[in-house]
């Protein structure tokens, strides 16, 4: 039995299918923890939605802001944007229960001493507060009035942790720190507009994972969103967006003793027409 954790899809089914046969993936014995992000920008949407739901017993999803976004879309709060890859997905006949379950995945897993989570943490979380943090958001997702979430889940303030934020603005921070966080300060206020090299980074900000004094080191952190960071394994930080969707190689990492598979992305999978990455 082997555990394999998966950077960002976004929709790059033929790809996947590529990296499955490669680590030769076996749904009877073998685990797979995807980082978020399982869809949109590739063309292949509904297709990797479908097999994950279809293998979900053996599969484990975080949430990505690419998946959140669908969820808005599809209850028709914003409007898709030029370089989604949805309708698709959002067209077909088993769209509400994909997107039932979809919203029925957690921000956060955390098992076997480690944590994998889309974006990052905040640098005053703990792991232990991270989970519980995250349960918050995924009880709004899962409850009646989920569509209240969704429609004020959008926002960039506030841009910092205080334990004292309550409705709205404290899920809103929870969830951009976990599907949304690059850099922060060493106070831990997020910047979004970022989302480049770790060289062209802005003054007075750095990586979530090297802020001095980060709650969360001691603990194993597998996450994705970052394509420009590429492959990151250091400190006990394991970044696994490798760029699939714009040219580059969707990753796999084997948990137990981080080895990494690669593929490259596959000549069907990524639109022509994209031109930025987020």
């Amino acid at each position: 039995m082997a555990i394999y954790a998966v950077g960002d899809i976004q929709g790059c089914f033929h790809s996947f299918q590529s990296l499955l046969k490669k680590i030769q993936f076996n749904p009877a014995s073998d685990s797979l923890w995807l980082v978020g992000d399982l869809i949109n920008r590739g063309l292949g949407s509904l297709e990797v939605l479908r097999w994950v739901f279809d293998h979900q017993s053996s599969v484990v999803t975080v949430l990505g802001n690419h998946d959140l976004h669908t969820l808005v879309v599809a209850e028709g709060f914003v409007n898709a944007h030029r370089s989604d890859t949805i309708l698709p997905l959002l067209d077909a006949p088993d769209a509400d229960e994909l997107l039932t379950w979809l919203r029925h995945q957690p921000l956060l897993h955390f098992e076997h001493d480690h944590l994998m989570v889309h974006a990052g943490l905040l640098p005053a979380w703990t792991a232990t507060q991270a989970q519980v943090l995250a349960q918050e958001v995924q009880e709004a997702l899962r409850a009646e009035s989920y569509r209240e979430f969704l429609k004020h889940m959008y926002g960039n303030q506030p841009v910092q942790w205080d334990e004292a934020l309550t409705g709205w603005d404290r899920l809103r921070v929870i969830t951009n720190a976990m599907t949304r966080l690059r850099i922060c300060s060493q106070a831990g206020e997020m910047e979004f507009k970022f989302k480049g090299e770790l060289s062209n980074r802005p003054a007075g900000y750095a990586p979530w994972f090297e802020i001095a004094g980060r709650a969360s080191v001691d603990t194993p952190v597998i996450f994705g969103h970052w394509s420009a960071l590429g492959l990151h394994m250091a400190n006990n930080v394991y970044a696994l967006d490798t760029g699939c969707l714009w040219g580059g190689a969707l990753t796999a990492l084997r948990v137990d003793d981080k080895a990494v598979f690669q593929v490259p992305c596959h000549v069907d999978d990524a639109p022509i027409s994209i031109h930025f990455a987020d």
